[in-house]
């Protein structure tokens, strides 16, 4: 005879047919696949594909090269087969060097590749300026001064005023960067009339310090991570995990970018 298997379904978790996801485009030597995550719910998958590789450093030309269409209408196509509900282009340099319309040229070539919904970090970051109503930013980036630049004049194009920016100079392996070389980057760029900070870079470990950095500074600090999966989330209607000011922020969520 065959055992009698009882399984109390009310006890288990939401079934996994039941689960939502977002598809995540990636730049070729992302690291921090795992800080992703814990901005995410349980019960939200992150489907990842990375950018094709690029042997220039971390320069502008590379920054060019990620954001280039073709690559993303290839990668935002890879991650439609599990039926995500929104692309989320992950990369913060890539989607603010060729400034306010080429990052709405990468939103439309995913939506135009398929993609439900669409997002990408520097969009998102102004998402989230928006909604925390700043318009006073201090910036801290691993970039060498061309790239950070680029973010400067970007956040222009939005009415916003960079109050302060400074950045490692790196050209590669930016998620090796430690946690306390961010928090030296953070103290030398903070300014008072600064009312938030914005930690760049998708590769740039940042998780575990936004909220000891919040009580220490006494303002919103947004990081790239952070907004990019915020955004992802709240163009699905759910709230990202985690903690920070724009997480506690009073906001409705929108519907995508169409």
């Amino acid at each position: 005879m065959p055992t009698e298997l009882s399984v109390g379904l009310a006890e288990l978790p939401q079934d996994p047919a039941l689960q939502q996801g977002i598809g995540v485009i990636a730049p070729f030597d992302f690291a921090l696949d795992r800080e992703l995550w814990r901005w995410v719910p349980d019960d939200v998958s992150l489907y990842l594909t990375r950018l094709p590789m690029c042997t220039t450093p971390v320069t502008v030309a590379m920054a060019e090269a990620v954001g280039d269409r073709r690559p993303v209408r290839r990668a935002t196509r890879d991650v439609l087969t599990p039926e995500p509900a929104v692309v989320a282009y992950a990369c913060t340099s890539g989607s603010f060097v060729n400034g306010a319309a080429g990052e709405l040229v990468l939103r439309r070539t995913i939506l135009d590749s398929g993609a439900p919904l669409a997002c990408t970090t520097s969009g998102a970051l102004i998402e989230a300026l928006a909604v925390l109503g700043i318009s006073r930013l201090a910036i801290a980036t691993p970039y060498i001064a061309d790239v950070t630049d680029r973010l400067v004049l970007y956040l222009a194009e939005h009415g916003v005023v960079t109050v302060a920016s400074d950045g490692l100079g790196l050209l590669g392996q930016i998620w090796r960067v430690s946690y306390r070389e961010v928090i030296e980057m953070v103290r030398a760029v903070d300014r008072d009339d600064a009312q938030a900070l914005f930690l760049s870079c998708t590769n740039l470990p940042t998780y575990d310090l936004v909220e000891p950095l919040e009580r220490a500074l006494g303002k919103p600090v947004i990081t790239a991570n952070q907004v990019t999966m915020w955004a992802a989330l709240r163009a699905m209607g759910r709230s990202a995990v985690g903690g920070g000011a724009l997480l506690r922020a009073d906001h409705l969520p929108t519907t995508g970018v169409a």
